[in-house]
């Protein structure tokens, strides 16, 4: 009789944290009856890594395998550019920034280019070993100006068309994972095994390292619009630093919208505030309340891919705000809104 009392309270047990849990996380999210996003056909195996526009119309999108493609309809089409640069290496085109006219592309290994004619022509610069690491993120300021920050954590300024590099910190911070730059300038970074991230504000000549919000390791952060900064780590958990503390280790608890195996590999928040999280096999979901309650997109769930980035481009120079869905084997998902 002990014996059965006792494997009835260990089921009761059971069943106890089972409701518990359930009411943290899930394993299904309601599917949404409808998608403001549309797939595109890129017609390439490549993993797509980021697009830029010099005008609400004509932009670019670069990715693995030297894939550069061209738009003159805001997105909707995309036609296949060539670049002049060596055919026996296998660059991988990784951050693309437009500022009207002025254009920059920075690739692995150890490839910036710059563009003043809107991307009608491209001039490949000479790196040379002056900078440490490969490029990993390039910002067009004005005319012949840009910044430029490499997987070592280097951050460069070159105000001559790229003839010449300034570095803007001491020393680098080591190898990342990714690094994210903020619209007044600010950066983050994630180092390479994802168990510290560091921050690098205006004026700031060295990186600040910060803990990580948990024992889960980061897998990318970046900034929300306010400046205030966002994380994604390993666990699918999305956490946000509340923008009205000081505490830049200050980190709110963990959101978890959906457990199914997969992390999440982006954040973004589209022109009317839907947060927007992207991730292994299809995953992408929103939020239309700041994170408390999520749904999964119809349009993303049916993707046999992971989606590796969201993009959504509300810069002066769109008259209409444009975004999109990067994912792997040339996926590529369009917002209509």
């Amino acid at each position: 009789m002990n014996r059965l009392t006792s494997i009835i309270a260990n089921l009761t047990l059971l069943l106890f944290i089972g409701f518990g849990l359930g009411g943290c996380v899930s394993t299904r999210l309601p599917l949404a009856s409808s998608s403001p996003w549309q797939e595109v056909q890129l017609n390439t195996d490549a993993n797509p890594l980021d697009i830029s526009f010099a005008d609400e119309n004509h932009g670019f999108l670069i990715g693995t395998n030297r894939l550069i493609r061209e738009t003159n309809d805001g997105g909707k089409t995309w036609t296949e550019r060539s670049l002049e640069i060596p055919t026996e290496e296998n660059f991988r085109l990784i951050s693309i920034d437009f500022l009207g006219d002025e254009g920059w592309i920075a690739g692995q290994p150890g490839l910036v280019l710059h563009s003043q004619d809107a991307g009608q022509n491209w001039t490949r610069l000479a790196l040379g070993n002056q900078l440490p690491g490969e490029p990993y993120l390039i910002k067009t300021l004005t005319n012949d100006s840009a910044e430029l920050a490499t997987t070592a954590g280097a951050v460069y300024v070159t105000n001559d068309g790229g003839q010449s590099w300034e570095g803007k910190i001491n020393e680098a911070s080591g190898g990342i994972r990714d690094v994210r730059r903020g619209i007044n300038g600010e950066y983050v970074s994630v180092s390479s095994l994802g168990n510290f991230y560091a921050t690098l504000d205006p004026g700031q000549d060295a990186w600040q390292p910060h803990q990580r919000a948990s024992s889960k390791r980061v897998q990318t952060m970046g900034f929300k619009s306010d400046g205030s900064l966002w994380m994604l780590s390993r666990g699918a958990e999305i956490r946000f630093l509340d923008s009205n503390k000081d505490d830049e280790d200050n980190w709110g608890k963990p959101i978890i919208p959906i457990v199914n195996g997969y992390n999440y590999l982006d954040l973004a928040w589209d022109p009317k505030g839907t947060i927007w999280a992207a991730g292994g096999n299809g995953t992408l979901l929103f939020s239309k309340d700041g994170g408390n309650s999520w749904e999964s997109d119809p349009v993303g769930d049916v993707q046999p891919t992971n989606l590796i980035r969201i993009l959504f481009d509300v810069s002066p120079q769109q008259e209409k705000a444009s975004g999109f869905v990067l994912g792997e084997r040339g996926t590529l998902l369009r917002w209509v809104g």
